[in-house]
């Protein structure tokens, strides 16, 4: 298994997250191509997949930003086909994930998952992330 980074959106990359996306969220439609690109070409955004013989296997959006106070980090959107999972593709995206922020030079990384997401949740504990007491607050725009 091999982790890349997406720097070209091709058919196999629009036909993958058709597929993944559904497995992630059943309450957003996966990304046309164009949002795709809009992903791949961010400054911000370090779009990685896990391929094996071809085949798209999972996803993960690293995103990477400068505050005043700090470069900070967040990990969104992991996702693993069904196929793939119990095989080590999330530990192995999450690995490159949190190499590529220290590389940038931040200091922590940041990963919000569901309580029901019970394997991904013992992933991040296993990778050492650590639950944090705060309050997680949205607007809906």
């Amino acid at each position: 298994m091999q982790i890349n980074e997406v720097t070209a959106v091709t058919d196999d990359v629009v036909t993958a997250f058709e597929r993944l996306i559904p497995q992630l969220s059943s309450s957003n439609p996966p990304p046309s191509r164009e949002f795709l690109t809009r992903i791949v070409e961010s400054d911000a955004a370090i779009l990685l997949v896990a391929e094996e013989g071809g085949e798209i296997l999972g996803s993960l959006t690293l995103v990477v930003f400068p505050i005043p106070t700090a470069i900070r980090a967040w990990i969104e959107d992991v996702v693993v086909d069904e196929a793939g999972r119990g095989r080590g593709v999330g530990n192995a995206l999450n690995a490159e994930a949190l190499a590529r922020a220290a590389a940038l030079g931040a200091k922590t990384v940041d990963l919000t998952s569901r309580p029901s997401r019970a394997a991904a949740n013992r992933l991040y504990r296993r990778l050492g992330f650590e639950k944090r007491e705060t309050n997680v607050y949205r607007y809906e725009l």
